[in-house]
């Protein structure tokens, strides 16, 4: 069964449904380490709920879009399973995914957030290209930014994985603390990409508060 660290309804705050009601699951464990994560909680600590168990939570909740996230949601095996589930009660879907392991096995119809690995996590030579072949207009590519050198490396990769002609949104979204939302804003408008420049709404309202 997944092992799940916290189930909340909140705000969706990054993506291209931002601002929306959304529910979360959140699942434990992940495969990488990035130098500025901000959820190390989820490495450990979860219980473990059955599929039909988070599909009844996330259908009381009544909110019609539900994320499942980490930590690496792919970690678990049970993932397809728990999103077509949730599909077929009527619920949108979102995954987000660090973009280390193969994407291709989430099933179609489901919105799948894809972090590329930027050299400031130290976690960039994980990055699965291959995950940028067959994106839908519902998929998006986010790219997670510490430095102007992580932007540029960004710009690298739209080019040579060939993402401006890709029907997936580009998303560009500052470290807290590291990058300043001017500096990336002058960035985005300078580069000429079709980028789009996010903030973490979440913590623009709530801080660093766990389970918002």
């Amino acid at each position: 069964m997944p092992r799940v660290i916290e189930c909340f309804s909140s705000l969706q705050g990054e993506s291209t449904q931002a601002g929306r009601r959304c529910f979360f699951i959140r699942l434990e464990g992940c495969n990488l380490n990035c130098s500025y994560c901000d959820t190390e909680y989820a490495r450990s600590g979860g219980v473990e709920k059955s599929v039909s168990e988070l599909v009844e939570l996330a259908v009381a909740s009544k909110v019609p879009l539900v994320e499942i996230t980490g930590g690496e949601p792919l970690l678990e095996k049970e993932l397809p399973e728990l999103c077509s589930r949730l599909m077929d009660r009527g619920l949108e879907v979102m995954i987000e995914t660090n973009g280390s392991m193969d994407v291709s096995v989430i099933p179609e119809g489901v919105r799948r957030i894809i972090d590329c690995k930027l050299p400031g996590s130290g976690m960039d030579k994980f990055n699965m290209y291959g995950n940028f072949s067959g994106l839908t207009a519902l998929d998006e590519v986010k790219f997670v930014v510490s430095s102007k050198e992580d932007f540029d490396f960004a710009l690298e990769v739209i080019s040579r994985c060939g993402l401006e002609e890709s029907p997936a949104a580009l998303l560009a979204s500052p470290v807290w603390g590291r990058v300043s939302f001017e500096e990336l804003a002058g960035w985005v408008i300078e580069s000429g990409s079709r980028l789009r420049m996010q903030l973490q709404m979440h913590k623009l309202i709530w801080g660093d508060k766990k389970g918002v």
